[in-house]
């Protein structure tokens, strides 16, 4: 399984990366789309909503089961991805482009430095 250099990542399969204006975009990783199977609904927070560290902030439906997300990150949703509500299926077809969830402003992006790197989340997956 691919596991990008350039992000963080939560133990529950979620992904944090600093885009250049300093949002915090959020996706799952390619393993957790693996494990789920073919996404049919992802349900994530509107623009505007604050999420907090570790928190429940959304579900993601698959033909196999419903599973929670949770935040990588506190601060503000500043954009949720139009496209991955209308075809879920992007989250299994290009987990770490095209199906990214939502991007935040973050309250502190020191908190990144909490979640594993790659190299740790490969040992957590294996």
């Amino acid at each position: 399984m691919d596991i990008p250099e350039d992000r963080r990542y939560s133990k529950d399969h979620e992904w944090a990366l600093v885009d250049v204006d300093g949002a915090v975009r959020v996706g799952i990783s390619e393993f957790a789309a693996h494990e789920l199977g073919d996404v049919i609904y992802v349900d994530v927070p509107a623009v505007g909503t604050r999420v907090i560290l570790g928190a429940q902030m959304g579900e993601i439906e698959s033909v196999k089961a419903v599973s929670d997300l949770f935040s990588p990150i506190t601060g503000e949703v500043i954009e949720v991805n139009a496209e991955v509500k209308s075809k879920p299926e992007l989250v299994n077809e290009d987990a770490y482009a095209a199906g990214w969830l939502i991007r935040v402003k973050p309250d502190d992006a020191g908190e990144l430095d909490q979640l594993m790197d790659a190299a740790a989340y490969q040992t957590a997956t294996e």
